[in-house]
């Protein structure tokens, strides 16, 4: 039986978050990329910070949501600009990305 592979990203966002609730300060956000409506994919948003979330928090959080690193994926960070439509000056955004399967016996 061939394992379901999924995306997992993580970035920073700037002007807060809307899911799982709307908040207005920075603040990283992991989720996984499945299908079905967006808002309904696994999310985790950790508290007000710009420090990146360590390798063991970002691991924690994946068990959380019932998943696990592929094997040999490792996380890929790119940058990007925001968008221009945000109220405050372009900004370089840092998107980490990694696949992902669902646990053994998971929720997912």
């Amino acid at each position: 039986m061939r394992k379901q592979i999924f995306g997992a990203q993580l970035s920073l966002r700037c002007c807060g978050t809307t899911a799982p609730e709307r908040t207005a300060e920075p603040r990283w956000q992991l989720y996984v990329a499945m299908t079905g409506l967006v808002s309904e994919w696994p999310t985790y948003t950790w508290s007000t910070s710009t420090e990146i979330p360590t390798v063991r928090q970002r691991h924690d959080v994946l068990t959380d949501l019932g998943f696990v690193i592929a094997e040999d994926a490792e996380w890929e960070w790119t940058e990007h600009t925001g968008p221009d439509y945000h109220p405050h000056p372009t900004r370089v955004l840092l998107l980490g990305t990694v696949k992902v399967r669902p646990l053994e016996g998971g929720a997912a």
